[in-house]
């Protein structure tokens, strides 16, 4: 071995890499392809990328988020230590890994939403963007003595209206030998770019029946994969997995931030595998070869497309916000790296803003907001907050950030939402916890959902405070542990991990500020619009909660208006319905860009009173109680 190398190994999972001294253990994991929970993107401040040194010498700065007993049991975190010598082996405990296969499998049921969760369904005519026909050509003669590619033009037409058409000289190319070899008798597959026909590729014969497509969601946290029939425009099949990118940071700026400083390239690589990955296992599943998917179409927020795409995400989050590109046009998957038919076509939808993207456009467009007789309002709930409020007239959107509590990140006991998650949280008149995990084991931490209920449910049973502030004297479950109160909501005798799972007072600090900048967000937009919660008529939540979601603790939390409960509707994931929507009809990919282009986005930093706003919404419900008269009629006396 080299003197300036170090051997590290990973356990359990047995990597063994070798990298210079001085490489911290962090990034060493990134390059072992050994997931390490890394929040913060490396920069010391989460305290989630812990590691158990077993053996060798690593230097590691001192921090005030492991506890002295963890210390001594060689815990250090990954991103603030640095190996020497020349053998370093480290252990990966159970709360600083990925979920495995298994829990993917089961989150994925909760995320791919095979079937439109709206009430009402929106309509558009089905024209395909990329589609096959079969031809049987004349074969040439001295009356009819066109040119090869000519022919097929011409054969085209006749079965389809279209103006401008073209093909790559690959395709020219091999067009004399397929023509001749199939007797004239052909599949040509057409793809939609922009204002023009590409013939994509022709094939011999008739293969009009094996034309398929991908639809993916690319989230921040998990990464959706629909398989579609081009034909039947059936959903046959929907995969889940969280995103690779969050070992360089939980949110959207850490990744940025990371790129600036090493490059774009291990995001999109990051990116692109998860849905290479996610592609072959639903054409694995159905018989599929990898050369009949002949597009994938992508929604995310606008970051994650520039990652996706390779673009330089820097001025996203420099003044004044500056995206590289809104409306991304269709490329060739290949060219990004993604692995279908080497022709085939990968489409973008558009996004709005720097900070509300695809995703969003394709929430309007899925929940048909755009064509709403009543005042609506699309909240979607996630690291980003994004607010949609308008009808056919008009819309406006805004972009609040909670930042990722919501996800589990940044609190004590958080969690996605995977096997041993709790998700609902019951606390009864005399202080009896009720839960329900994920799979119906033992708990293992905190989702989204269960975090949002155990704070309304503290407040309701008086164990909070309007400020959210603990009260010592509630009962033993409020204790005090290295000179912070929190409250134990299971044992570590009940749990799966054998830890305590707790909330802690920054644990609610936390959330609270993620449920304030939702909220304000609402609040400004109603406020410039001069517009009153009572004015809005239907309110659809999008996200991964779903239906997993308490409508009445997430009123109670003031995570969104004190409104009638049953215009709140759970919509799921809508971005990943209306990337399917643009993928089956050329009239709903024109309309997603009709909505990014006539949407206002309204920036929150710009209302004068923003920052009160939020300062006000971090109570609970909020600092203006008449806001939420239905919740405070509910609230025990003794905890307002």
């Amino acid at each position: 071995m080299k003197k300036n190398k170090v051997k590290v190994t990973f356990l359990p999972q047995n990597e063994t890499i070798e990298v210079e001294k001085g490489t911290t253990l962090l990034e060493a994991s990134i390059r072992a392809g050994v997931y390490v929970n890394s929040i913060c993107g490396g920069d010391g401040i989460c305290g989630k990328c812990r590691l158990i040194v077993k053996k060798g010498d690593v230097d590691t700065h001192p921090t005030t988020l492991l506890a002295r007993e963890e210390i001594k049991k060689g815990y250090v975190l990954a991103c603030q230590s640095e190996v020497k010598g020349e053998e370093v082996i480290v252990e990966v405990p159970p709360e600083s890994r990925a979920a495995g296969k298994i829990l993917i499998d089961k989150d994925a049921q909760r995320f791919r939403a095979l079937y439109a969760p709206m009430k009402e369904r929106v309509i558009f005519k089905y024209k395909p963007l990329v589609q096959k026909i079969y031809l049987e050509l004349p074969p040439p003669s001295l009356q009819d003595n066109i040119a090869d590619h000519v022919r097929l033009y011409r054969h085209i037409r006749r079965r389809k209206d279209i103006v401008i058409m073209q093909s790559g000289l690959k395709v020219i190319r091999t067009l004399p030998h397929i023509l001749r070899n199939s007797d004239w008798k052909v599949t040509a597959t057409l793809g939609i770019r922009g204002g023009t026909v590409e013939v994509i590729q022709v094939e011999g014969g008739n293969t009009t029946d094996r034309n398929f497509a991908v639809a993916v969601d690319v989230g921040t946290s998990t990464v959706v994969a629909h398989l579609i029939n081009l034909n039947t425009f059936e959903t046959m099949d929907a995969e889940a997995t969280y995103n690779s990118q969050m070992v360089y940071g939980e949110e959207v700026t850490r990744r940025i931030i990371y790129a600036e400083s090493k490059g774009e390239d291990r995001l999109r690589e990051a990116i692109v595998e998860d849905i290479n990955n996610l592609i072959i296992t639903l054409i694995s599943r159905n018989n599929i070869r990898l050369n009949e998917v002949m597009a994938v179409i992508c929604a995310g927020n606008t970051a994650m497309i520039h990652f996706l795409l390779g673009l330089n995400p820097s001025h996203l989050r420099k003044e004044p916000y500056i995206p590289v590109c809104t409306y991304p046009p269709p490329v060739r998957a290949a060219e990004v790296g993604i692995k279908i038919n080497p022709r085939g076509l990968l489409y973008s939808l558009p996004s709005i803003a720097s900070w509300v993207g695809a995703d969003i456009t394709a929430g309007i467009l899925a929940t048909g907001l755009y064509q709403a007789d009543e005042l609506t309002m699309l909240v979607d709930i996630g690291t980003n907050g994004e607010i949609v409020m308008g009808n056919k007239d008009w819309m406006v959107c805004c972009s609040a950030s909670a930042g990722p509590a919501f996800e589990g990140s940044g609190v004590r006991s958080g969690m996605r939402a995977a096997e041993g998650a709790i998700e609902k949280v019951r606390i009864s008149d005399e202080g009896r916890i009720q839960y329900t995990t994920i799979g119906g084991g033992r708990p293992r931490g905190i989702c989204g959902s269960g975090l949002i209920d155990i704070i309304a449910e503290l407040f309701k049973a008086g164990f909070i405070d309007r400020s959210g502030r603990l009260n010592p004297e509630a009962n033993g479950r409020v204790r005090e542990a290295n000179g912070e109160l929190e409250f134990l909501l299971v044992p570590s005798s009940r749990t799966a991990t054998k830890r305590d799972i707790v909330i802690t007072q920054a644990d609610i600090e936390n959330l609270l500020r993620a449920k304030a900048a939702i909220f304000a967000g609402i609040n400004v937009l109603t406020k410039t619009l001069n517009i009153k919660f009572s004015d809005i008529k239907k309110i659809y939540l999008a996200g991964g909660f779903g239906n997993y979601l308490d409508k009445e603790n997430a009123i109670t939390l003031g995570l969104i208006p004190d409104v009638r409960r049953d215009i709140v509707q759970f919509v799921g994931n809508t971005s990943i319905l209306g990337a399917k929507m643009a993928l089956l009809s050329k009239d709903a990919l024109d309309t997603a860009y009709k909505i990014s282009k006539n949407i206002t986005y309204y920036d929150l930093i710009t209302y004068p009173d923003y920052m009160n706003e939020f300062m006000a919404a971090k109570f609970l419900p909020h600092t203006d109680v008449g806001k939420f008269p239905t919740i405070m009629q509910k609230v025990k006396k003794g905890a307002v």
